[in-house]
Formats: structure tokens, C-alpha cells, sequence
């Protein structure tokens, strides 16, 4: 076996990059020729975590048949988050927290999924399964995708063994976890400088749902009026998208990261789904939805649900 490669993701964020750097390390010291990669540039977010810690961002890839046959995925499995040519090779192991869809090998492998808040949070336990040591900087990559992911532990998605695992890693990366959090936190939602089809894929993913595509995408904020006062250009950007990539729903979660409240904003059809799903009327394409903040536990079921019927 020649090097294997470690990636999160499309579209990158704190845990998809913290799971990989941390995952490749424990390879490394298993003995494994292991490099962690990115499937795209991080984010504002991701990057005060790599800086605060004095880290380096994974280097990018579009493709990896050409480099090596051997791959790791984190915090996903679902092909068409992942890498373009994904199918042509060979999963040596999955570690996630999501939903297990799309997904076929041709051959065993290790695939570790646990419904917890943070991938990152399954890899500290790898790391004392194996009784090794987390590295300081590591240790600071991780915790901050607990925190991102679980938004300081405020999302529904959050265990209490993310807890645990959070106040172990702050330790051990020499960190007061809420002051730093927050200040994690905030580094993401600096939104105006961006463009709007940068907003849209900040962290996006698509999703089959019965016979159509839908694509998610979601951005943080301390301001919803912000974000919202590009309301048209946004949507614009969201059909474009559609036409563009084939997606035939593209929905915009805008999540207020100190009130814990989020607005969607919604682009293409079938659109009675988004009602049928949250029990809400649009106006003007959108909805208001309060105590929602996770994509993966408080929106995907629900839509997935509601194309079922």
C-alpha cells in the first residue's frame, strides 16, 4: 500500500478539515503513509482555528486517481459530497457522523459512524482506543470542530460525550473553551466581503430526495437582516445554481449563531416540500425557523420526509 489520502467533504468545514489532519496523524503513528487533503479552500472559520494554532490548511484536490488508489473519508460518505472521482478508488475507511447514503464499496473496510455531534469527536476516541496521544495543535484543530459543529453546544446534534470530548482537548491544547469558542464562532460569520455565490458555497451539500436533487447550503451570522438584505441577489444566485448543476430545490438555512434561531430562503421546486416539511407558510421565499440550527438533524430528515409521501 502506497500513500493513502484523508479528506473531508466538498465545500470544507472546521470538522472536515480538523477530522482529517487528526485521522492522517493517528494514521502516521500507526504506521500508515498518510496525508490529510481538502476538497476545497478552507473557510474563514477553519482558518483562525489553523492560525490560532499554527497549523497549515491541507493542500487542495479536484482528483486522486491519478496521485494514489488508497483513501480515508471523514465526516462524510455520501458520494457526491466527496471527491470527483471517488468511485474509481479504493475506501480504506469511513469515519462520520452523518446519515449513510449512496455509498458502495467493492471491498471491506473499516467504517466507524456513531450519532454524535462531531467526527472530530469519534477520532479522540480512536486516538485512546489505540492509547496515543493527541498532539497540542491537534488537539485545538479538534475541539474547534466540536465547537463549530455543535455551535458551543447549542445545537441539537450535540452529546454529551461532545462535551466530554470538547473540555478534554481544550485541555490539552492549552484553551478557556467558551471565550475561545465564541471567538471561533464569530471569525465565520464575517459575510460581507463576500460575493453571493461565494455565501452559497461556504458549506453546501446536495442531497438525492426521492426523484429530485436538493442542495442545502448554510452560513453563519450575528445579524439575519444582513444577510437578508441581499435577499434577491441571493436568490438569483440560487436559480442560476440550479440551471447550472441540475439541483431542482436549493434551499439557504441563514443561521444567527448567538440567538440560536435560523431563515431559509428558498429557490426552485418542488417548494410545497419546504412547507409540508417545517409546517410553515413562505412569504416571500422564506420562513422564519426558530430553535433550528443544524442541517443535518433539524432540516435533511424533514425534507427527506416529506419527498417520501
Amino acid at each position: 500500500m502506497g500513500k493513502v489520502l484523508i479528506f473531508g467533504h466538498q465545500n470544507p468545514d472546521t470538522d472536515a478539515i480538523g477530522a482529517a489532519i487528526a485521522f492522517a496523524n493517528l494514521q502516521k503513528e500507526l504506521g500508515v503513509d498518510a496525508e490529510a487533503v481538502a476538497l476545497g479552500a478552507v473557510n474563514e472559520e477553519t482558518q483562525f482555528a489553523l492560525d490560532h494554532f499554527g497549523l497549515t490548511a491541507p493542500r487542495v484536490v479536484e482528483k486522486i486517481a491519478a496521485e494514489t488508489s488508497d483513501v480515508m473519508l471523514v465526516d462524510h460518505n455520501e458520494f457526491q459530497q466527496s471527491v470527483a472521482d471517488i468511485e474509481e478508488l479504493n475506501i480504506l475507511a469511513v469515519v462520520d457522523h452523518h446519515r449513510i447514503a449512496n455509498f458502495q464499496t467493492a471491498n471491506p473496510l473499516y467504517y466507524r459512524a456513531e450519532p454524535v455531534g462531531c467526527t472530530s469527536t469519534i477520532v479522540l476516541k480512536l486516538y485512546k482506543e489505540k492509547n496515543i496521544a493527541v498532539p497540542a495543535k491537534i488537539a485545538g484543530m479538534m475541539v474547534s470542530a466540536i465547537i463549530s459543529d455543535t455551535l458551543l453546544f447549542k445545537s441539537p446534534t450535540c452529546t454529551q460525550e461532545d462535551i466530554e470530548a470538547a473540555n478534554e482537548l481544550a485541555e490539552i491544547a492549552g484553551i478557556e473553551l467558551n471565550s475561545y469558542g465564541l471567538d471561533l464562532l464569530k471569525a465565520g460569520t464575517n459575510l460581507g466581503t463576500k460575493t453571493e455565490a461565494e455565501l452559497l458555497d461556504l458549506d453546501a451539500k446536495s442531497f438525492p430526495m426521492a426523484d429530485k436533487t436538493v442542495r442545502i447550503a448554510q452560513v453563519n451570522t450575528v445579524d439575519l437582516a444582513e444577510v437578508f438584505a441581499r435577499q434577491d441577489a441571493l436568490r438569483d444566485a440560487m436559480l442560476a445554481e440550479n440551471v447550472k448543476n441540475g439541483y431542482d430545490l436549493f434551499l439557504l438555512l441563514v443561521t444567527n449563531v448567538l440567538d440560536s434561531d435560523s431563515e431559509l430562503l428558498v429557490a426552485g421546486e418542488p417548494r410545497e416540500k419546504v412547507t409540508t416539511a417545517f409546517n410553515v407558510k413562505l412569504e416571500n421565499d422564506r420562513a422564519f425557523l426558530p430553535g433550528v440550527v443544524s442541517r443535518k438533524k433539524q432540516i435533511v430528515p424533514q425534507l427527506t420526509e416529506a419527498f417520501e409521501q
